[in-house]
């Protein structure tokens, strides 16, 4: 029987480290199903999905707890399967973006939109830089929603038009097609 896994990593940024766990899964009959991974302040972090036999488990979380004499720190937590991921309520993908001056708070500000309306946020990005003319620094934003086919569309995005006039931002929802 298979099985999922989840797993956290953070490591110092170098070369070599995705290679490492890549086959450390694969020398324990391992599948790498999907990632995230990136560079932050000279950190390389992420999060990945691996299916395994639940035979192999244990010898694989023993052999990734062994990768922090490399100073590759890995947390695993037991995932779902594909079926168990499936929302019982019928929702809607909902892509969104943000884009404005940096300020302290937006992303929770954001969340708690979100949230109010039992909105769950499948995908962030998030992107601090420079303004092109003026320099002065720019935060962006964009990611996935599944919102619940209850949640008035309209409704929301008056709510979070009201939040981005506060916040001084920009802020879209679009409908994502089955398609995409």
């Amino acid at each position: 029987m298979n099985t999922y896994l989840v797993l956290t990593i953070i490591s110092d940024d170098k070369p070599g480290v995705v290679e490492t766990l890549s086959q450390t899964v694969a020398d324990h009959q391992g599948n790498w199903m999907e990632s995230r991974l990136t560079h932050l302040a000279g950190k390389f972090a992420g999060i990945l999905r691996v299916n395994i036999d639940q035979a192999q488990k244990a010898s694989l979380e023993q052999a990734l707890a062994a990768l922090s004499a490399q100073g590759i720190q890995v947390v695993v937590t037991e995932g779902e399967g594909e079926a168990a991921q499936a929302n019982s309520e019928t929702t809607q993908v909902i892509r969104f973006s943000l884009m404005g001056s940096d300020r302290q708070g937006i992303v929770k500000e954001i969340a708690q939109a979100f949230s109010s309306h039992k909105i769950n946020v499948d995908e962030l990005d998030t992107h601090c830089s420079s303004m092109p003319w003026s320099g002065e620094p720019m935060f962006t934003a964009q990611g996935l929603l599944s919102v619940p086919a209850s949640v008035d569309i309209d409704e929301l995005s008056e709510q979070l038009d009201e939040i981005a006039d506060e916040l001084g931002v920009d802020f879209e929802l679009e409908a994502v097609s089955a398609e995409a």
